[in-house]
């Protein structure tokens, strides 16, 4: 059990709703009588969390994210199930979550290093290190209902990631604060991650859980519907978001079909391989995908500043009035490097009939580092406001894939994509 951080049996919780303020007072007056209506935020969690692993959390609004954080921290507890948690667990639930608003920030972070079970002396020995971190000057010593939001994430960030916990646990505090803030947050999670410490993160930000996390779970309706890898569980989630936007949601059908190649190591359990989540209308047949050279010819890699051809076939069985055709590129982690589509474009293909075969030629630059990529299709009518669309007809990943290979006339860079920069140097004699 000592490699066990967190472990959930049968954890489920549950709400009392009331529709008028007076029906919670009859139910005083009259205990016999209920006049709540009863909203299970989660039912039936099974889960563990080994020390060291990264958990990403993630789901729509309302799905029991913030609520499973919650009981894992102590702060809810469940109405059945048992929580183990095995160590120190430091917890950013909501922005400000632990701080009196009339205590100047010194005083907080005593208050909150007390919490976490440091000592006075553990605490003044870290206090220098927390308010070099958080980086709000003087405002340490005014009470943090004079903050802003970002000097309240500041602070308790610095608080949450400097007291040595066992268990990190972030809920969408990341979102706020500059572009160098975030920047350096990741770093530090990145630098206990390192040092063994159990991350549980839940963010609407899949390139931050593609970072971050080892595993995601995909909870909905206070259910955990999914637990994998982070890019399967993400390739769900986004098919739903996409089926949820969809005028005709009740016809989208998000199937997960078995890879073809699956190793050993590419399993969820013993006896369940890992799936490809695909959205495929009847209505249009992907009749080929194709990565054509310079030449032409089809190939299965490219040279890193070469040029490359996407090629897309696709018969419609039904008349479209304003069909779309897309693509993105992720690499072997699941990450979006580059995405568009014809609307996106502006490029419009017009009016489709039943029987209309299409093909669609998309031609680009490949200035990205060696390694290997996937593409993603997507197929869809009906485009508006920025870049979304009336029906979802296909969105398939793991299309095509070809290899970046190295290209020696280049020069020598890191990153993910070359910018090609050039350089000039002026040099005078200072006098």
């Amino acid at each position: 059990m000592d490699e066990i951080a967190i472990s959930l049996k049968n954890i489920s919780k549950c709400f009392k709703r009331y529709a008028k303020p007076v029906d919670r007072l009859k139910e005083v007056l009259l205990p016999k009588k209920s006049h709540a209506q009863m909203f299970w935020a989660l039912r039936d969690i099974n889960l563990n969390v080994a020390r060291g692993e990264a958990l990403g959390i993630i789901g729509q609004n309302g799905s029991g994210k913030s609520t499973l954080l919650q009981v894992i921290a102590r702060t809810l507890t469940p109405t059945t199930g048992e929580v183990f948690v095995n160590g120190r667990v430091s917890a950013l639930l909501e922005l400000g979550s632990g701080f009196n608003p009339e205590f100047t920030g010194r005083q907080n972070v005593f208050f909150n290093g007390q919490i976490l079970g440091l000592s006075q002396e553990e605490i003044a020995t870290k206090f220098d290190e927390i308010i070099k971190f958080a980086e709000i000057g003087d405002f340490i010593e005014q009470p943090v209902k004079t903050y802003s939001s970002g000097m309240f994430v500041r602070l308790a960030f610095a608080v949450a990631v400097n007291v040595n916990p066992d268990i990190l646990i972030v809920d969408e505090a990341l979102a706020v604060g500059d572009i160098y803030f975030q920047q350096k947050c990741f770093e530090r999670i990145q630098e206990l991650k390192h040092q063994g410490t159990t991350l549980l993160f839940v963010s609407h930000d899949s390139t931050a859980v593609y970072k971050l996390c080892n595993r995601a779970v995909l909870m909905e309706s206070g259910k955990a519907v999914l637990d994998a890898n982070p890019k399967q569980v993400i390739d769900l989630y986004e098919a739903k978001l996409l089926k949820k936007r969809d005028t005709h949601s009740e016809s989208v059908e998000i199937q997960m079909l078995a890879k073809p190649n699956s190793s050993a190591q590419e399993t969820l359990s013993s006896d369940k391989v890992l799936e490809e989540v695909v959205i495929q209308s009847s209505e249009v047949v992907v009749k080929f995908v194709k990565l054509l050279g310079e030449n032409g010819q089809a190939v299965d890699s490219v040279i890193s500043e070469q040029d490359l051809q996407l090629s897309i076939g696709l018969l419609f069985s039904q008349s479209f009035d304003d069909p779309h055709v897309g693509f993105k590129i992720r690499d072997r982690t699941g990450e979006v490097i580059f995405e568009t589509n014809t609307f996106a474009m502006k490029e419009k293909i017009g009016k489709v009939c039943n029987g209309t075969f299409l093909e669609a030629n998309f031609k680009f630059h490949v200035p990205l580092r060696e390694g290997e990529y996937t593409i993603t299709l997507g197929v869809a009518d009906g485009g508006f406001g920025e870049c979304l669309f009336k029906r979802s007809l296909v969105y398939a990943h793991n299309s095509a894939a070809f290899n970046v290979l190295r290209n020696d006339e280049s020069i020598r860079w890191s990153g993910i994509v070359n910018l090609n920069p050039s350089i000039s140097i002026n040099s005078s004699v200072y006098v």
